[in-house]
């Protein structure tokens, strides 16, 4: 299908912007699992004008998808062809502090919002600044820790359609829930507006240490992994389900179930994509077998096999 196009180097057919086409970037370096293939041209807009251009003046049989912060993705080895967008100009790590709400624009990173909360002691996005990636990725997977979710403090969000025109959303349109919601594939997050109170220095630290504390003692910590593998079943808990199937030290290629959270495969540092892949199948299988519940991964699966 894309034969033709693809005979020319993709970028010479590719709108003029005035961000940054880059060509065979390894994604490896864009994952946390660190694995995968390259994406054959990554584009990264200067601001939203720029999107909006590159998407209505784009060829339209040229594949494109976006990738944030890489803490929840999974790139097969054989890369992703066409067009990969990451927002990561300095336009898009954006913030506005507003009267009782923060909006961030989509490539800021979760952890950089510490340093901004505690300097405005600004409370209630505390778990926020505990989970991996960019604030754009936490809306479509509803990302959430610590008894708190987006969905608990979403006021709106800003998004760019497949055509490159700007939507506001409310929270009710995107009918959040565990681990989803109602999130077209051809929409782009710009920026997300969350609701905050005021909280003193003291307290926020206090939480966020406690958390991170939590984390480092019951969880993977500094090791190549893109957090919990699987969604929990309503009701139950994936990684009970996983240790009763017997897969808690299964171990494929470079890839194995993590001995501290066995919801967590970690790369040891020789893992392909293929290894972990053929990992979390693996678990899916053995676990359906042993309890009839069939595991629905959380981590998201691109591009193509080598």
């Amino acid at each position: 299908m894309f034969d033709n196009i693809f005979k020319k180097s993709l970028i010479n057919v590719l709108p003029q912007v005035r961000g940054k086409y880059l060509k065979n970037v390894p994604l490896s370096k864009h994952t946390w699992f660190g694995v995968g293939g390259p994406a054959e041209v990554m584009f990264i807009p200067e601001d939203q004008e720029d999107l909006s251009h590159f998407l209505q003046q784009r060829p339209y049989n040229v594949p494109i998808c976006l990738i944030g912060g890489g803490s929840n993705l999974l790139v097969r080895d054989g890369g992703i062809p066409g067009v990969v967008i990451k927002l990561d100009s300095p336009y898009f790590r954006q913030v506005f502090i507003n009267n009782d709400s923060i909006t961030c624009y989509a490539g800021l990173k979760n952890i950089d919002l510490k340093k901004i909360l505690l300097t405005n002691e600004l409370g209630g996005l505390e778990f926020l600044c505990s989970i991996p990636g960019c604030i754009g990725g936490s809306i479509k997977t509803n990302a959430g820790c610590f008894g708190k979710c987006i969905k608990d403090v979403l006021i709106k969000a800003t998004i760019m359609d497949g055509n490159g025109s700007l939507k506001e959303i409310k929270p009710d349109d995107l009918q959040l829930s565990y681990r989803s919601s109602l999130f077209p594939d051809d929409w782009i997050i710009l920026s997300i507006t969350l609701k905050t109170e005021k909280a003193t220095r003291e307290s926020i630290n206090k939480i966020m240490d406690e958390q991170k504390e939590y984390r480092m003692k019951n969880q993977p910590y500094n090791e190549k992994t893109a957090g919990s593998t699987f969604k929990n079943p309503e009701g139950l808990k994936a990684w009970e389900l996983i240790k009763k199937s017997g897969c808690a030290d299964l171990q494929i290629g470079g890839a194995k179930v993590s001995e501290k959270h066995c919801n967590f495969l970690i790369n040891t540092g020789k893992a392909t994509a293929a290894d972990i892949e053929t990992l979390g199948d693996t678990i899916v299988q053995k676990v359906k077998e042993n309890t009839s519940i069939t595991l629905e991964w959380e981590v998201k699966k691109m591009g193509i096999n080598k």
